[in-house]
């Protein structure tokens, strides 16, 4: 027997009966429920996702970081970061997507990590890439970039060639960091316009 996900409207009502007041903001879109509350209410409302029998929110599918800083062609005047969360109820078969915004100077918030552990390494990677806090994490270090890594490589204002350049040196046996040496430049694709070019 085939079961189906639950019609997106009722769960959105679902969803503002349970939450209350700490809802700022939902929707509906492309048969999705976008989720949005204030940071001061994440933790809770994390809780209650996972914890109401309405909800069973028992998976998080993925947590990642977002920097608006250039969204809207820098038009965008919210905040700039966000953490976004994709929640699974395999119980009820029903999904949600949870995003919190953050201060652009000092963007931190709790860690559910104890609340879902499949949480634990994708903070670690919204931290070590955008630069999010995440307090109270057990072990929030890099993950993906060097322990010596000046920086967060995907803030909208990271250069994209980097700051440093590094290479393993034989005679030294060790790691050497120097600046980055790459001069940038424009590199215009070439256009062939021939008929039969690639034919033969």
């Amino acid at each position: 027997m085939t079961t189906f996900a639950v019609n997106p409207e009722k769960l959105k009502d679902t969803l503002v009966q349970v939450l209350g007041e700490k809802v700022k903001r939902i929707d509906v879109a492309l048969s999705e429920i976008n989720l949005v509350v204030d940071a001061a209410d994440y933790l809770a409302t994390s809780m209650l996702l996972r914890d109401s029998p309405a909800c069973k929110f028992e998976m998080l599918l993925d947590l990642c970081g977002v920097d608006y800083s250039a969204y809207q062609d820098g038009r965008y005047e919210g905040q700039r970061y966000a953490v976004v969360l994709q929640l699974l109820s395999v119980t009820l078969n029903q999904r949600v997507r949870l995003k919190v915004y953050l201060p652009d100077d000092a963007p931190n918030i709790p860690t559910i990590s104890e609340i879902w552990s499949s949480a634990n390494w994708y903070e670690r990677e919204a931290f070590d890439m955008y630069g999010i806090i995440f307090e109270g994490h057990p072990d929030l270090r890099r993950i993906l970039t060097d322990y010596g890594f000046v920086g967060h490589p995907l803030r909208k204002d990271f250069p994209t060639s980097g700051y440093v350049e590094m290479h393993y040196d034989e005679s030294q046996k060790r790691v050497i960091y120097k600046p980055v040496s790459i001069e940038p430049r424009e590199i215009t694709p070439r256009i062939i316009r021939e008929e039969n070019y690639g034919r033969n």
